[in-house]
């Protein structure tokens, strides 16, 4: 685990009064945060939580904690992709705060790596320049509904399953595969409705202490439907079967 990232969590995020000094204390820290756990024959392990919101490493020891993004050209997948990489961080940005006291990010969590490498796909550049001398982006789709998907995917994903979050562009749709059928009751329908049931209790609980995700936790409901209405005048697609979690976001047409 990240010792920087834990101490800026304890420290900044949850203001706890007192920071582990040992790593004897950082062990009893950490168990009752619920980052580790005994794995029932006397080891002290990473819990799968810990392990993806603060390992260094997490593909490492959890092959399936990456993140595949990818782009086509077409609206299918092709033999030639424009970008196919596999994304390893842990969820959080690593920050600090500066001497004035400001929150600064030193190091990319695994939400900000998608965004660096999605956004050439996503966007596309005016050609005229402001007068600061910059070319203004224009997006294809809302960027919050396409943060809010991919962070839902990660929250709620079935991490038994030995395969990655998929998100693959292409020319007239976004899809975002989070693997696992939906978690207990819950279906579509009652997702779109607000409905909320979080499978991964502890890892939202830690997005939401970041800010990556609001408090109230609808963010299909809240965020992605109305966005994609009303900026891309397009409904989102959601297709639940026993193995997945298909979201498809399609893109704003030309003149809209």
């Amino acid at each position: 685990l990240d010792k920087s990232r834990l101490s800026y969590y304890l420290q900044d995020i949850i203001k706890d009064p007192e920071i582990p000094q040992t790593d004897g204390e950082w062990i009893e820290r950490l168990l009752g945060l619920g980052l580790m756990a005994d794995d029932g024959m006397g080891n002290r392990v990473c819990s799968i939580a810990g392990l993806l919101c603060f390992g260094i490493k997490p593909r490492r020891f959890l092959p399936q904690a990456g993140l595949r993004v990818m782009a086509f050209q077409g609206n299918d997948k092709e033999y030639q992709a424009l970008l196919d990489v596999v994304l390893d961080a842990p969820l959080v940005g690593r920050w600090q705060r500066s001497a004035s006291g400001r929150k600064e990010l030193i190091d990319e969590g695994l939400i900000e790596k998608f965004s660096s490498q999605i956004e050439p796909f996503i966007t596309q550049e005016a050609s005229v320049i402001d007068k600061n001398m910059r070319r203004e982006k224009s997006w294809y789709y809302p960027w919050e509904a396409i943060r809010e998907t991919v962070i839902n995917a990660l929250a709620h994903r079935d991490w038994t399953r030995s395969v990655d979050i998929e998100v693959t562009n292409y020319s007239d749709r976004l899809e975002v595969i989070s693997p696992g059928k939906l978690q207990n009751s819950m279906t579509v329908s009652k997702m779109v409705a607000g409905q909320r049931s979080p499978r991964n209790t502890l890892i939202m609980e830690i997005l939401r202490d970041y800010g990556y995700v609001d408090a109230r936790g609808m963010g299909v409901r809240t965020k992605v439907i109305p966005l994609m209405r009303n900026i891309n005048q397009a409904e989102p697609v959601f297709e639940a079967t026993e193995d997945y979690l298909k979201t498809i976001l399609y893109r704003k047409r030309a003149g809209r």
